[in-house]
């Protein structure tokens, strides 16, 4: 079992609470209705009167924070990267101050994010396949946070290889895509094991 600050901490900064939401302003309520609606129901298919709806705000307030739905997605990804990188960060680090492994702390930081009722997949690889081949600007923004993901790996690993973040990124989308699909966790986990000991070594 997980501590549970873990959970925790990925609900505050990710999914707050309804108290907490609605003390927001509103464009930050906004995007945190927006945040929620684009990643569990899709980009495409979330209208924007359902996330003034969500948000509860006129339509005159939303498009005075928010000119167009585009800029709103482009902001969503940047909240999105922002949390998720805050709480990837934080949690691999809680995990080796606990005494885990570098392997172990990513498998238990995974394991954390994919046992989430809100888990839907990776925002980011989301947001490709739905606006890739119209918006070539999301591809770069979708780039940028897989840079920074192997950064993040590459400093959890530096002591055991050199620069092997890219190649451990590839093997954690790979591993986000299959839990997505509905592979029981625990045996893609079990696999990413053994590609990441076959990168980094045991």
């Amino acid at each position: 079992m997980l501590p549970g600050v873990e959970r925790s901490v990925y609900n505050v900064r990710m999914n707050p609470d309804k108290q907490s939401f609605a003390a927001l302003p509103p464009r930050e309520r906004i995007l945190v209705a927006a945040h929620d609606l684009f990643y569990s129901e899709g980009i495409r298919a979330t209208g924007v009167d359902r996330i003034i709806d969500r948000s509860s705000v006129s339509k005159v307030t939303f498009y005075r924070q928010y000119a167009s739905k585009d800029q709103l997605i482009r902001a969503y990804l940047d909240y999105r990267h922002q949390g998720w990188m805050s709480w990837f960060k934080s949690s691999l680090l809680q995990e080796s101050r606990d005494g885990a492994s570098a392997t172990e702390a990513l498998l238990r930081t995974l394991r954390g994010w994919f046992s989430q009722p809100h888990f839907r997949g990776c925002a980011f690889l989301n947001a490709a396949a739905e606006l890739g081949s119209t918006d070539p600007g999301i591809l770069e923004v979708v780039r940028q946070h897989k840079e920074e993901m192997a950064c993040v790996l590459d400093e959890l690993f530096g002591r055991h290889a050199v620069s092997a973040g890219q190649s451990l990124s590839l093997a954690v989308d790979g591993t986000i895509v299959h839990v997505q699909m509905g592979q029981p966790v625990e045996e893609v986990l079990g696999s990413l094991k053994v590609i990441v000991e076959s990168i980094v070594g045991r």
